[in-house]
């Protein structure tokens, strides 16, 4: 049983999803439609940046989307589909929409304003983020705990049993890595990314995003979709917004996402879009799991070959 995974915020690059815009009339026609839904030319952005104008948060959420719902469909046209699906926290949207649960239209507008929710929920240099490895999560817990003194730091993703990202304000999450480190952590740094995602601070966000959300169709996903929030299964529409806006400012618990999804009997993990991320963290989850990057046509051919 093959479960598609779809990557997050940090995964794009100038130049991602090009090969599949070249190769495949299904993924030239999902750029097409992502460029009228939201009027202005997000290809030219994805296919030749620059970086800068990419990395915008506003840009990147419906860009990675866009990228990764293009390989969705070139792999489509091989022959190639999940059986059921999972994303990193932006990558959620993307599972959606290629279970058939969202629109893309309606996504790639959403996650836009997403993108721009999120960054103005904190004012820049504010908070942060930091990757702490090597500490188990209930330490990684404790150390938050300690350091908070009254801010705001907590677990933003649970992305393996020894990588785990904390959020908050910037001096909180400063003095959790001083004592992760002084606890033994084997490496902890902070992250270069634009605002504290999946904290408290975006509970503002999570509210004006309700609106948002709340104009749009939603359908039952044709395929199960595993939650970032509680590792749950969605199956019908009435669950797929709610989710999403406690997604917002709850911690991404991808290691049980994983987990889940091979308990549901996936047992080829195809990684659907730019980077490789996802799939080197579920080769940790999963001992001996079968795990495929598919960011450009040649390697769709070898995983394709290789689930067949």
């Amino acid at each position: 049983m093959i479960a598609f995974l779809f990557p997050g915020q940090g995964s794009q690059a100038v130049g991602m999803g090009k090969a599949f815009h070249d190769a495949s009339a299904g993924a030239r026609a999902v750029f097409a439609e992502a460029n009228a839904a939201l009027g202005f030319d997000l290809r030219r952005v994805m296919f030749e940046g620059p970086e800068s104008e990419l990395a915008l948060t506003a840009n990147t959420q419906p860009a990675v989307l866009t990228a990764s719902v293009a390989a969705a469909a070139a792999c489509a046209e091989r022959g190639l589909r999940p059986a059921l699906a999972a994303g990193h926290s932006l990558g959620e949207y993307s599972a959606l929409v290629v279970a058939g649960a969202l629109r893309l239209a309606d996504a790639v507008r959403v996650v836009r304003k997403r993108g721009e929710l999120m960054q103005e929920a904190v004012p820049v240099g504010t908070g942060a983020m930091a990757a702490i490895m090597g500490l188990p999560l209930d330490a990684v817990e404790a150390v938050t705990r300690e350091a908070a003194q009254g801010q705001v730091v907590e677990v933003a993703n649970v992305n393996s049993a020894q990588q785990i990202v904390i959020a908050g304000h910037r001096s909180a999450v400063e003095r959790a890595v001083a004592l992760a480190t002084a606890r033994g952590g084997r490496k902890s740094v902070l992250l270069p990314v634009s605002a504290p995602f999946h904290c408290a601070l975006m509970a503002p966000a999570a509210e004006r995003l309700a609106g948002e959300l709340a104009g749009i169709a939603v359908s039952d996903p044709t395929i199960p979709v595993v939650r970032n929030v509680d590792a749950g299964v969605t199956h019908v529409a009435k669950d797929v917004v709610p989710f999403l806006l406690r997604q917002m400012a709850s911690p991404v618990r991808w290691t049980a996402c994983v987990q889940r999804l091979a308990a549901e009997g996936a047992t080829a993990f195809v990684e659907v879009g730019p980077g490789r991320v996802l799939t080197a963290l579920t080769k940790r989850i999963v001992e001996e799991a079968r795990a495929f990057a598919v960011e450009d046509p040649g390697a769709l051919e070898k995983a394709a070959a290789a689930v067949a």
